[in-house]
């Protein structure tokens, strides 16, 4: 070590060096960034809930915090060379005793709960650990959820100088942000690591003896009872409700049920859901605070034991595991994921089999946001989806409308807000049936973002009119209930019908309504509408739910089909994935395939593509007839009839071997 080396005694001299930096950058105190003494208060609201305490009504502080630039940035400090960031195999450690000591895990614990509280969706995290000047260590991470797994490091950032001007921050921002592979990537490991933990769930509450149809409103019931409630009188964010607030008191007023439930619907009040909606979901959540043995103590299962100490109610056990596993993690998972939808999908395969018997068939997100890219949903967009579900299609719209307003507008301008705020309220319809479906789809909606507005709980086809017509649709995004007759074809022909002129309509559905099993709604969709697409999908796709064959059909509506006039047959049966029970496998570049596809529909054998393809043998432009009976892409798909050289080779060879054949035969006889 240098002889003029000063070493550090105390963290304030760290704060030092970063305090003559900031200088250097040209950065002013308590106006480009703040001290941990002088947090302005709206950090304090986004902090809350993040003390390095038990304590949950305190408020974070990290050592220092700028938010000048699009997004914040908080920094944190900690002395000594080996106290800059503290892991495991697992992964940085989010234990109270790693918060509390090491830089970079108290850098992310701030960071991630500004994100929980609502009021950011990004964050920059900075730790900063030594013991001298010479031998400060940087990390600096974009953390874009409120998991503990929902942030990257980014590794090629190791001083503070992105921080000098808007200019180079947005350079940093630009670098730093998920690209479309990492957003796919998160997309497709968080819907797995969903799946794992539905699963998990799904055990412990057979272990505790919840019936199957009441699980997934149990989860969608106490996802709600944990989110924060806007006390507008006060202007106060106050806590939902977290695992410790459930004490296991047997009184008709405090019971863990009781509780829970009421919490729910304090939250549907502070959020002006209407009333009737209100009672509608109440209704169905009050399946958590029915039975009262349910509220009493108990052994606790083998799945929550490390999550609790001694014993607790079966609501309490519950309510820890979906608290740790769900609720601290939800925000880090890609915003086309539908929550509700992944933990009805593994709750159905217990209570219903395959789901074959009531015709749901939940689509997968992916799916979802590549039918809306299909639809070009932007900003300006009207969607609509009249067999809602658990809201998937418009949860993945939702997601790319918002998308467009930020980057049209700017993310956190004034005009994005407006917009997103018009957008959630104003710019999609959904409608469902079934009352525990409408329950999780608005609850679903809700934490999104709450696009529920117009979520509705009805019969699609005896909704009154003026539903539509106000509405003006010009997106339309369908799963029906192949249960229905002609596999479901009814609601997109109704759908079509209710759209503006020239607005686009996407259906997935079984490839027999395109060959045969829907030839009345289908001659009757022809005559008012265009098919402009047939895309087969994987055989696999809603494996392990339901074996079923399907296709997406595209159509314009107010458009008379003109038989003269193409439709364009796509065979997407190899999307890159491989479906099992287990998991769900990229096998051939999956993400650009995708993007591929998305290509073809619009320039067919002339597209740009990434992936490896035969255009000329999965793309077809073909006329359909009057049948409404040839959507499909294997009855357009182009034989080659032409015989090839190893054709005639092989025709030859197996000529000769018949020859041969004979002569032996012959021989054979002679010889008798």
């Amino acid at each position: 070590m240098a002889q003029n080396q000063k070493n550090y005694t105390l963290e304030d001299h760290i704060n030092d060096w970063v305090k003559v930096k900031f200088s250097k950058l040209k950065l002013k105190n308590q106006q480009d960034y703040y001290t941990e003494s002088a947090i302005p208060d709206y950090l304090k609201e986004a902090l809350k809930g993040r003390a390095k305490t038990e304590n949950k009504t305190n408020f974070g502080k990290p050592d220092f915090s700028l938010t000048k630039y699009q997004i914040p940035v908080v920094i944190e400090n900690k002395l000594g060379l080996k106290k800059l960031v503290a892991e495991s195999k697992d992964g940085i450690k989010f234990d109270a005793k790693s918060i509390s000591n090491y830089a970079v895990n108290g850098a992310l614990y701030y960071a991630t709960g500004m994100i929980a509280s609502a009021q950011y969706h990004e964050v920059i995290a900075i730790g900063i650990s030594g013991d001298s000047d010479e031998t400060i260590n940087i990390k600096v991470y974009y953390v874009y959820g409120s998991g503990e797994h929902s942030f990257k490091l980014l590794e090629n950032v190791t001083t503070l100088d992105f921080l000098e001007t808007e200019k180079t921050f947005d350079e940093f921002y630009n670098e730093a942000v998920l690209t479309e592979q990492e957003k796919h990537d998160i997309l497709i490991s968080s819907q797995a690591q969903l799946q794992r933990y539905a699963k998990n769930l799904n055990k412990l509450m057979h272990n505790l003896n919840i019936t199957a149809p009441q699980r997934v409103l149990y989860v969608s019931g106490m996802l709600l009872a944990m989110q924060p409630v806007e006390d507008k009188n006060e202007n106060k964010i106050q806590d939902g409700l977290i695992p410790e607030d459930l004490k296991g008191i047997q009184t008709d007023s405090k019971r863990d049920g009781i509780q829970i439930v009421n919490q729910i619907k304090e939250f549907l009040n502070a959020r002006d859901i209407p009333f009737d909606k209100q009672k509608l979901m109440l209704a169905s959540f009050s399946e958590i605070s029915k039975d009262a043995q349910r509220d009493e103590k108990s052994v606790l299962d083998k799945e929550v034991a490390k999550l609790i100490n001694g014993e607790a109610s079966t609501n309490k056990q519950i309510f820890s595991f979906i608290y740790h596993n769900i609720f601290l993690s939800i925000d880090a998972m890609a915003g086309h994921l539908d929550i509700m939808g992944e933990m009805y999908s593994e709750f159905l395969k217990y209570a219903l089999g395959d789901g074959k018997e009531i015709g749901i068939v939940l689509t997968p997100p992916y799916i979802t946001k590549m039918m809306a890219t299909i639809l070009n949903v932007n900003q300006n967009s009207r969607v609509m989806d009249l067999a809602t579900g658990s809201a998937g299609f418009l949860i993945s719209a939702m997601e790319m409308m918002i998308r467009d307003a930020e980057n049209t507008h700017g993310k956190k301008t004034s005009a994005a807000i407006d917009k997103e705020n018009k957008i959630k309220k104003q710019q999609l319809l959904g409608v469902e049936l079934n009352a525990e479906m409408y329950t999780l789809a608005a609850t679903n909606m809700i934490l999104r973002g709450d696009g529920s507005s117009n979520i509705q709980k009805g019969n699609t086809f005896r909704t009154p009119e003026e539903l539509y017509t106000a509405f003006k649709a010009d997106k339309l995004l369908l799963n029906p209930p192949f249960s229905y007759e002609e596999n479901g074809m009814p609601f997109i022909a109704f759908g079509l019908d209710k759209m503006e002129k020239g607005g686009l309509g996407a259906i997935i559905i079984q490839d027999s309504a395109g060959s045969g099993k829907a030839i009345k709604t289908n001659q009757a969709i022809l005559k008012k509408h265009t098919l402009i697409a047939s895309i087969k999908m994987p055989t696999d796709l809603f494996q392990p739910m339901a074996g079923v064959q399907t296709s997406i059909y595209v159509f314009e509506a107010h458009k008379a089909h003109d038989f003269e006039q193409t439709v364009k047959f796509i065979d997407f049966r190899n999307d890159g994935y491989k479906r099992t029970s287990r998991a769900l496998q990229e096998i051939d570049e999956p993400t650009k395939r995708y993007d591929d596809i998305v290509k073809i529909y619009k320039a067919g054998t002339r597209a740009k593509i990434e992936a490896s393809w035969d255009l000329n043998a999965i793309f077809v432009e073909d006329f359909i007839g009057q049948s409404g009976a040839d959507w499909n892409f294997d009855q357009h798909k182009v034989i080659d009839t032409k015989p090839t050289f190893d054709d005639f080779r092989k025709t030859v060879a197996d000529y000769l071997a018949w020859e041969v054949d004979q002569l032996l035969k012959g021989d054979a006889g002679l010889g008798k």
